[in-house]
């Protein structure tokens, strides 16, 4: 929900740089590509423990997220083909950053909470789920706007958890999964019933 809230206020700043950048002529498809190859590079950061840098370099490029949709109608280019390979990328890109804190708990000592890794692994699945109900639902006609972790929070949740892990905050990266987790399965459980309520509601009587 917050890309709805925040889509007012980000357009204030983002706009003028879209602009810009529409007069340069980078393809919608060029900025979509480079955010998936900068954010693979951050998660790469992570995976080696490098946790506030690789934050900061994951979240300079998920912004990118926020600039090719908007630099596609601004040059007037928007399609299907660009759809496609937006939603593909964001979730590569949302996989990697999960991976990355796996990989990087995995390798550490086993006495140092390796349940962590495992506990980054069920967000990484649940998070797909989240957006595969929502898909799926759409593609069949039906409406699937509910819940709160989108793709948007949890991104928000993992890298400020992670960044604040790296500056050397105990327990917050922990926190942060936790929380994500049952956000996650909450928002699977909300997507669910409504797609359900909508079914029943169209069949006959």
């Amino acid at each position: 929900m917050l890309n709805v809230r925040a889509r007012g206020p980000i357009g204030i700043i983002v706009n003028p740089l879209v602009n810009l950048l529409a007069r340069t002529g980078l393809t919608p498809n060029a900025l979509t590509i480079a955010g998936a190859v900068g954010t693979v590079a951050g998660a790469a950061l992570i995976a080696r423990g490098q946790l506030f840098w690789g934050v900061i370099t994951t979240t300079v490029f998920v912004l990118f997220d926020m600039l090719d949709g908007r630099l596609a109608r601004a040059q007037g280019t928007s399609g299907p083909w660009g759809a496609l390979l937006d939603s593909t990328l964001d979730r590569l890109s949302d996989a990697v950053i999960f991976a990355a804190l796996v990989i990087w708990f995995g390798r550490r000592s086993p006495h140092e909470e390796p349940w962590i890794a495992a506990l980054a692994l069920f967000c990484l699945l649940a998070g797909a789920l989240v957006s595969y109900v929502k898909a799926r639902a759409e593609g069949l006609g039906l409406s699937c706007n509910v819940g709160f972790a989108e793709r948007a929070e949890r991104l928000i949740i993992v890298l400020v958890g992670t960044g604040l892990a790296g500056l050397g905050v105990r327990y917050i990266l922990a926190a942060a999964l936790w929380f994500l987790a049952a956000a996650s399965v909450i928002t699977i459980g909300q997507r669910l019933a409504a797609v359900r309520r909508q079914v029943v509601a169209l069949e006959p009587r």
